[in-house]
């Protein structure tokens, strides 16, 4: 069992399509760069990965979750500082679930704006997608979580956290802690090379050649998809000014460079975008590469990510059931 002595960090990542440039700047590298600033787990919420029954391929799931837990470990999650884990794994999120499930207002999950964006898309809408936030609260409940690294559009979905602990707080007693949201300044949000108006999509990544840059990409794949983004007829490299593909760009070269803006701009002024796509091709492919390379020998080991999977499931047990035993006890079940 994880001893709390710091404050703890809990996030999750859905193992289907292809993880990205944008998954790994927005969370992987967050990730990583404050695993030893907290007590850190990180969970492979297969549970969430299920919300829309068209999609659900049994062996591509397992697959995709054995993939996401290698891409993790390769970019840098040490599963010695950290904890890995499968969510379906822990049967207390699902059982909080639905305590918290009958707490919570149906006009809270309506507003939610990631299920209308969802379900436009969609013929037949799953009540799993509908309740897809208050799983989501659970995972992070459960864990007495004090911070949680997210996307931007992801800020709603901990505002509505907070609301389903004080409610359950104030009718039965306090066992929840409030998370905060933990977001970067800058890359939180980043855009397809394809579409810049619209956020790089995992499900799209692994459909549309060109939209986004794999993690495990080989260079020769990367540098065609930089080299084929969407820019303008322009030449303009400052961020305040550039059209939306060029920021785009910018901005992952920003993030991934640890570069000021400033020096950024005055580097790329008058020099093209052909120059600025081959210098963050370049960028990307040194940074990705030896993550490809560690996750390529990580996925030759199946039964040592297996084991993996095992221990984290079992170090983070305890923290779950203890949480899930005092919300049971609270409500008056068991």
């Amino acid at each position: 069992m994880i001893e709390q002595q710091k404050k703890r960090l809990f996030s999750g990542i859905q193992p289907t399509g292809e993880l990205h440039i944008g998954n790994y700047i927005g969370a992987l590298s967050l990730w990583v760069e404050q695993q030893d600033q907290f007590d850190s787990i990180f969970c492979i919420v297969d549970l969430h990965a299920i919300t829309i029954p068209e999609t659900i391929v049994p062996e591509y799931l397992r697959k995709k979750s054995r993939e996401a837990e290698a891409i993790l470990i390769a970019s840098g999650i040490d599963p010695e500082r950290s904890v890995i884990f499968i969510q379906s794994h822990i049967p207390a999120h699902t059982e909080l679930t639905w305590i918290l499930n009958s707490i919570t207002p149906i006009g809270w999950l309506e507003r939610m704006t990631q299920f209308k964006v969802k379900s436009a898309q969609l013929e037949s809408i799953s009540t799993g997608l509908f309740d897809y936030p208050v799983l989501q609260a659970a995972d992070v409940l459960l864990y007495k979580t004090n911070v949680v690294p997210v996307g931007e559009d992801q800020r709603q979905h901990i505002e509505l956290m907070d609301d389903i602990a004080q409610r359950f707080n104030h009718l039965f007693g306090e066992v929840f802690i409030l998370p905060q949201p933990m977001i970067r300044a800058s890359g939180a949000r980043i855009m397809g090379l394809d579409d810049p108006t619209a956020k790089m999509s995992k499900s799209l990544a692994e459909k549309r050649k060109g939209h986004a840059i794999g993690i495990v990409d080989p260079p020769e794949v990367i540098r065609e998809a930089v080299m084929r983004a969407v820019t303008d007829s322009g030449k303009e490299t400052r961020f305040d000014c550039a059209s939306p593909g060029v920021k785009n760009l910018l901005v992952i070269y920003e993030v991934l460079s640890g570069k000021s803006r400033e020096a950024i701009e005055a580097y790329f002024e008058g020099k093209g975008y052909g120059f600025l796509k081959r210098e963050l091709a370049d960028l990307v492919i040194a940074t990705l590469e030896p993550v490809r390379n560690r996750y390529l020998k990580l996925m030759a080991e199946p039964a040592y990510l297996e084991e993996l999977l095992h221990r984290g499931a079992e170090r983070v047990r305890p923290i779950a059931e203890s949480t899930l035993k005092q919300a049971k006890d609270l409500v008056g079940l068991g």
